[in-house]
């Protein structure tokens, strides 16, 4: 399996290269060569297999064995997935809860950060570790060994699951800039109570979407790429989005095995609370393999690109309609969501576009493709907005989107706390409350899967305006009270990049010397 760039930077990637790279040169995503079909008789052959083993089988067939050997595969996906009180807590990784008849929560932050991410990073993690430690094994005597700096921009989830899944590795150094006073107390202190050697944390003024864009701008700078060797744990990188296909059919298989729920008489429907659209894209690969369901909800909050695209076909950073705020992102109570790009919404974007292209050679397709994409990334860039128009009707075959505002948020919490006794961060809630919403439009028989992706621990100011006795020591002990390193970047949106690299460089000096 080979990768290559939605924007059509000549030539195709490895998979060890596009996980070391994240970003391709063009500044376009890495997409597969092909989306793989599943082997024969899948169904009966993988219905009892454990998380583990399904995600091996899933991984594989997006890796040559030339390149990971799958005996190396097994090793690693076992050593990321082991049950216990500091990895992942429950023997499924990921279950399935039923809420009622018709709706289930899909709990994916049993990891050692509580939140989704877990599932993807620590895999990454590992993958870093494996490609880096298999190429300085080949080094000769006395040379100096490759070294790695990750750099991630996080809304909250993803940098301390970064962190978690990367301290302490050798030669590895990582960096995580989130947007200054806009994640939780819980998620803040999470990253900068970690006090490895190797993990810095910077505190950056503006919103998630000037983290990102330094992010961008960083890998973006060949020179300053090779000198530092340069990758990334957002989702922009391919790895993050191929390992959250697995529990896509996780959640199948459960239902499957589920005597209360008739898959041949019922459709699914995964409903997924999502900002950049990483976590909903692997569902949409999960589809084109052949994992049947029916058309993949978008649930938003009040920073609502997507909805506005699935209802519009107008991708718009900035709502003309909408009071204007800081960045043109809204600090909610769902704050892992509050970004105003989507960068994962750009793959997406590849494929409406091939379907679209007027060309029936492949070849031909994949190029219009990748000339349309670059052309339309160019224009949100430099325009804030482009007309999408021409393929809203193929995106509206696979997806329905709406929004959510904080007050119909922790109305949600409140309300399936009492009714249910489940109690929901903010970010499930936007879901859960969207999953109403679609259920309009779906048939009587369609089975909801609300894809829950933080303990509500981790926004615990959110959940105790629905349920006020909520106590968030009872699971972080005393996380808020821990000594903590960080470093505060304050500047313009131009000023960023340049400060973000001075730190980089003043810590690559000092390792060196």
């Amino acid at each position: 399996m080979k990768y290559f760039s939605t924007r059509g930077h000549p030539g195709e990637r490895s998979f060890e290269d596009v996980v070391l790279a994240g970003l391709a040169p063009d500044g376009g995503l890495y997409i597969p060569r092909d989306i793989p079909t599943l082997p024969e008789n899948w169904e009966t052959t993988w219905a009892t297999l454990s998380y583990q083993q399904l995600a091996i089988n899933v991984i594989s067939l997006f890796v040559s064995p030339n390149e990971l050997p799958l005996d190396d595969l097994e090793a690693l996906v076992n050593r990321t997935y082991s049950v216990g009180p500091s990895a992942f807590r429950e023997q499924s990784i990921t279950p399935l809860v039923q809420l009622d008849q018709k709706k289930h929560v899909l709990e994916l932050f049993h990891g050692p950060t509580y939140a989704f991410k877990d599932l993807a990073l620590q895999l990454v993690g590992n993958l870093f570790e494996y490609f880096l430690g298999r190429r300085n094994a080949q080094k000769a005597p006395g040379e100096a060994p490759e070294k790695l700096t990750i750099v991630g921009a996080t809304s909250g989830d993803t940098g301390s699951a970064a962190i978690y899944g990367l301290r302490n590795k050798a030669n590895i150094s990582v960096f995580i800039l989130f947007p200054k006073g806009r994640v939780s107390p819980i998620q803040e202190a999470q990253m900068t109570t970690v006090l490895d050697a190797n993990v810095h944390n910077l505190s950056v003024s503006g919103t998630f979407d000037n983290c990102q864009d330094v992010l961008k701008a960083l890998l973006a700078d060949r020179e300053f790429n090779d000198k530092h060797s340069l990758g990334a744990v957002n989702s922009i990188n391919w790895a993050r989005i191929l390992v959250q296909i697995v529990y896509y059919f996780s959640a199948y298989f459960q239902l499957l095995n589920n005597p209360s729920a008739d898959l041949n008489h019922s459709e699914i429907q995964f409903v997924v609370p999502t900002g950049n659209f990483g976590d909903i894209l692997a569902g949409y690969y999960a589809k084109r393999m052949g994992l049947p369901m029916g058309k993949l909800g978008v649930a938003t909050n009040s920073n609502d690109i997507l909805a506005r695209f699935w209802n519009s076909g107008t991708y718009q950073k900035v709502d003309p309609t909408a009071d204007a705020v800081e960045g043109g992102v809204y600090a909610t109570v769902s704050p892992a969501m509050d970004i105003a790009v989507s960068s994962n919404f750009e793959r997406l974007l590849w494929y409406l576009a091939y379907e679209e292209a007027e060309h029936t050679q492949d070849e031909e397709k994949r190029a219009a493709a990748c000339e349309r994409v670059s052309q339309w990334m160019a224009a949100v860039k430099n325009k804030g907005a482009v007309d999408l128009s021409a393929v809203l009707e193929e995106a509206r075959r696979d997806f329905v989107a709406g929004k959510v505002n904080d007050e119909q948020i922790i109305a949600t919490i409140k309300k399936y706390h009492e009714s249910n006794s489940y109690l929901a961060d903010p970010h499930t809630a936007v879901g859960l409350h969207a999953a109403k919403a679609f259920e309009k439009s779906n048939s009587e028989s369609t089975i909801q899967v609300v894809l829950s992706t933080a303990h509500p621990a981790k926004f615990a100011e959110a959940v105790q305006r629905a349920q006020s006795t909520f106590d968030p020591e009872t699971v972080f002990g005393d996380l808020l009270s821990r000594e903590r390193r960080v470093e505060t970047i304050e500047g313009t949106e131009e000023e960023l990049v340049g400060l973000v690299m001075k730190v980089i460089e003043r810590v690559a000096s000092e390792q060196s010397s």
